[in-house]
């Protein structure tokens, strides 16, 4: 049995919608005036959205609206009034990435579909059933998974799966990425990425560079493209085909979705036996445009120096004009109209009368109008009553079958034809989109949820200082530093066989020992916590820092009840979104990085009447992560030593970035060049109420840790004035935020 298929194509602007409904899309995505991950596109306001809701469903389509931009606690309750228009018009889906505001969609409205968008890091089946439990009818999985993870999701999730076939490839994995927010204060997550992984880099190690000159776009990943593998994708159990381009032309949009509604077709009409793909049409989605050259992706593999364009974007070339003039001719600039079947009855002595039904009967109206005149010269003729009825002009419907039953010597004037068929078309039209029309519904009252009793925090407890430590190196120093309450040991640096020794060595010292799991959970973390679930067991750790959304069900199949600490990338923007995490297990938040220190005061009161108190952490020290890819920039810039080490990528200004590659899960992560560092702050973080502050050490030698140390202790816990802290440190957004 063949699976069912839809083609989702991309629009940021109502010229693409057009062109990828009349090029074969099944369904359109596009951003409102808010909320939307792309902030720069030509987003419709208002008026215009309503009226694409109701093109696509006149041509049997759907439109999802992206509103997966995570939230800020000032903007949630604005939410609901911005969705509940294009609600009631009868929008298809929302694709939601802020665990907030899909919580507000539940309460507000509840018969909304919610996609969960690619920013939430959905990797795997755990999480996808959670989101099913949680109420989403969809999930985008991350693109770096894999046919057998796919099938996987299909196998234990019963929920619709969207995955990303054509176009642009982030490097990072979507939603865990913070390079352009902590560059210049464009957050991807707010949907004003600036770009920088297509910008080139210098990787180094120590002294001198790792490759040519000509290869220094290390980030800048070719083009999905998708067409040879279509069969297993859709046999994996992907049901929605997602092209990438909201940013793109309505050329480029018409184009891709054309090519792909072929292919399809093909396949399910002939099956995987019959199907082929003709070279010449991945030389014309080439024509389209070109970043140098395409990629299969990961759905065959897990990362690849192949998968890099390394050189910069082909300079611009003048693309055939005899393409581009096909296809403004056939999608861009045709204007589309459903067929629609009709009776036309014109007797003598009779109101004139027009029945309508439309394609396959689906609906139906009739109207009636002026009684039919008897002619005082030339009655009227069915050629002419064929030819004035059939001037359908800008309505969206045109006849392909009119039967006119004339009977006597008729004459009607011409503007009462003219006007029979416009009422005629325009009621068809009504009973078309009254079916998706929600007007008449009883929407639930906003329950944010996340309103404050008080203005007060809960508790008294003295600020703890925890510390997150990557290397072995650094646990002598903070184990022995008498202001530390807390060592997390990251799972990456510290391996399996070392986790009792070191907790061990933190219960002698007096201090609680945590585990941070990996970033991303997939199956070489899944297969390594399952062989090592006894030392996981008998290490005895007081707490587990989890960083993705798969850890917590995965952690419960174990048999495991340790206290779970949710951090920063596992987003709490909102109250909202807060609530839901600790719903989902969370302990202790760690507060977002890209709120500044007022929106991080009302984010905090906000919650303190609902028992979370100062059951938060923030992260007052280290270099923060920017970018957690499944590619390898050891891999590219050389030869895969299967050893982790740290490089240093340059930018254009002459920042180090340090690089790692956690080769026990087998992903990289990018730091930012700056550390982060709140000394002097103390005043400010108080304000907070936060219960524990973490210092990140990720690069650091021992004496370096040490000294922060000691900073943090005699500024935070002693009151002492803060020396000034090391050159080259930042404020990251405690100061300036994101927009």
């Amino acid at each position: 049995m063949k699976p069912k298929v839809e083609i989702l194509a991309p629009a940021g602007s109502w010229e693409s919608m057009a062109a990828a409904i009349n090029a074969g899309a099944d369904a359109v995505y596009m951003g409102g005036s808010r909320f939307g991950a792309r902030a720069y596109a030509d987003n419709p306001q208002e008026e215009d959205f309503l009226r694409a809701i109701d093109y696509v469903h006149l041509h049997g389509k759907k439109l999802y609206m992206t509103v997966n931009t995570l939230v800020k606690e000032e903007e949630i309750g604005q939410a609901a009034d911005f969705l509940r228009p294009y609600y009631r018009q009868g929008l298809d889906a929302a694709i939601v990435q802020d665990l907030g505001v899909f919580s507000l969609i539940r309460d507000c409205f509840p018969k909304l579909p919610i996609h969960a968008s690619t920013q939430m890091t959905v990797t795997g089946y755990r999480f996808a059933k959670l989101l099913k439990e949680l109420g989403a009818a969809r999930i985008v999985t991350a693109r770096e998974l894999s046919l057998e993870e796919i099938a996987e999701i299909r196998d234990h999730a019963d929920i619709e799966i969207e995955s990303f076939v054509h176009g642009a490839l982030c490097y990072c994995y979507s939603g865990q990425c913070l390079l352009s927010s902590l560059i210049g204060g464009r957050s991807g997550n707010r949907g004003r990425c600036a770009q920088p992984c297509r910008l080139p880099y210098e990787a180094n190690k120590a002294k001198g560079s790792r490759g040519p000159r000509q290869n220094r776009y290390l980030m800048n990943l070719k083009d999905l493209c998708t067409l040879d593998l279509l069969p297993d994708i859709l046999e994996a159990g992907v049901y929605s085909l997602k092209i990438e381009g909201r940013m793109k032309s309505p050329r480029y949009t018409a184009g891709v979705v054309h090519i792909y509604r072929k292919y399809v077709d093909q396949y399910l009409e002939r099956g995987r036996a019959g199907y082929r793909v003709d070279p010449e049409d991945k030389r014309f989605l080439l024509e389209l445009f070109d970043r140098g050259g395409f990629t299969d992706g990961y759905y065959r593999k897990h990362n690849g120096r192949d998968m890099i364009a390394l050189g910069e974007k082909p300079a611009f070339r003048e693309v055939d004009p005899g393409l581009l003039a096909d296809l403004d001719q056939e999608y861009v600039k045709k204007k589309r109209q459903e067929p629609v079947s009709g009776r036309l009855t014109v007797r003598e002595g009779e109101p004139v009368c027009l029945e309508l039904e439309s394609t396959g009967g689906k609906e139906t109206a009739a109207v009636s109008g002026a009684v039919v005149q008897t002619a005082q010269n030339q009655p009227m003729t069915k050629e002419r009553l064929f030819k004035q009825m059939n001037k359908t002009g800008d309505s969206p419907f045109s006849f392909t079958d009119l039967q006119v039953d004339l009977a006597g010597d008729c004459f009607l004037p011409v503007q009462e034809l003219n006007e029979l068929r416009r009422q005629g078309l325009r009621k068809l039209e009504q009973k078309i989109l009254e079916q998706y029309r929600r007007d008449g519904e009883r929407l639930p009252e906003d329950r944010p949820g996340n309103q404050p009793e008080d203005g007060t925090f809960a508790g008294n407890a003295a600020l703890r200082l925890h510390v997150s430590l990557e290397e072995r190196e650094g646990l002598a120093e903070a184990a022995s530093h008498p202001d530390v309450d807390e060592i997390y040991l990251d799972a990456c640096g510290f391996p399996a066989e070392s986790w009792l020794d070191a907790v061990t060595a933190c219960r002698r010292a007096g201090k609680a020992c945590g585990l941070i799991l990996p970033h991303i959970f997939r199956r070489k973390a899944e297969q390594y916590f399952k062989k090592h679930i006894r030392e996981l067991k008998e290490a005895g750790f007081d707490e587990l820092v989890l960083r993705s959304l798969e850890e917590p069900e995965f952690l419960k199949e174990q048999g495991l009840e340790i206290p779970m600490v949710f951090d920063a990338n596992l987003y709490g923007m909102n109250g909202r979104a807060c609530t839901q995490l600790r719903r989902m297990g969370a302990s202790r938040l760690t507060l977002p990085l890209e709120l500044n220190e007022r929106e991080l005061q009302r984010l905090t009161k906000a919650q303190a009447g609902k028992g979370a108190g100062r059951d938060w952490e923030l992260m007052a020290y280290g270099h923060i992560p920017a970018m957690v890819s499944a590619q390898c920039i050891r891999r590219t810039t050389g030869e895969c030593s299967r050893q982790p080490e740290v490089i240093f990528i340059k930018d254009r200004t002459g920042k180090r970035l340090p690089v790692k590659n956690h080769c026990r899960f087998c992903y990289n992560t990018i730091y930012n060049p700056d550390p982060l560092s709140l000394l002097g702050l103390k005043r400010q973080v108080e304000k907070l109420g936060v219960r524990a502050l973490r210092l990140s050490f990720t690069v650091e030698e021992p004496g370096q840790i040490r000294e922060v140390l000691d900073a943090y202790g005699d500024h935070f816990r002693r009151g002492k004035d803060a020396a000034a802290p090391p050159a080259g440190f930042t404020r990251g957004h405690f100061k300036r935020g994101v927009e």
